[in-house]
């Protein structure tokens, strides 16, 4: 389970996989619904890291539709599916970058938004990026991780992954899961206010942070 780049990346094949099988994750329309509540009134900009086929930002579109928004992701396979949801849609940039390297500048954003992304990242990178985030972010605005975090028990990691259909065996090799903990107390030593893990079920978390 993956929404991005480094995995992704490495195969049209494994991409089309991800593709059909996003509708079918368990819970992760729920995630995606608390996710909504965090983004602010007022959202005139927002960056999607990961965005993959461009699901979640278009979600969030759909709610705040004057927005403007930069995509950015690396897998050849979801840039080009991205770049076709937003055909025509001149609000929308996506944009090529592979977040192993530090983020270009975009500008400054109301909201940055992620979704089961991250996790691919090397732990020392995700810290990084953090940081990165919360410089893009005008004050008083917000950051959403929809996020694949570690379980505290390995019987609880299989359990997690016989729930989405996935063994030991069987599932993605780039995940480097992270718990929770340790994440929002990044988030927080950063500099963020309102830290909390505001959803969750088993190994999918809605981590947010608000720049004060």
């Amino acid at each position: 389970m993956t929404g991005n780049p480094v995995n992704l990346g490495t195969s049209a094949e494994h991409a089309r996989e991800y593709l059909e099988r996003a509708d079918l994750i368990s819970h992760r329309g729920e995630g995606e619904a608390a996710l909504l509540e965090f983004i602010p009134a007022g959202t005139r900009r927002i960056l999607d890291l990961g965005t993959g086929d461009g699901r979640l930002l278009a979600l969030v579109r759909s709610v705040h539709p004057e927005t403007e928004a930069v995509a950015v992701d690396f897998s050849p396979a979801m840039l080009e599916t991205a770049r076709k949801r937003f055909a025509g849609d001149r609000r929308v940039r996506v944009v090529e970058h592979n977040m192993d390297s530090p983020l270009p500048d975009l500008g400054r954003f109301d909201a940055v938004i992620s979704s089961f992304a991250i996790h691919h990242l090397v732990h020392e990178r995700k810290q990084a990026l953090y940081g990165e985030i919360y410089a893009l972010l005008n004050p008083g605005r917000v950051f959403c991780n929809l996020e694949h975090v570690s379980s505290p028990s390995e019987r609880l990691h299989e359990e997690f992954l016989l729930r989405i259909g996935f063994t030991v065996e069987t599932e993605d090799p780039s995940n480097k899961l992270l718990d929770v903990e340790t994440q929002l107390r990044w988030l927080r030593e950063i500099g963020f206010e309102d830290v909390d893990c505001q959803w969750k079920w088993r190994e999918l978390a809605l981590l947010v942070g608000v720049r004060p």
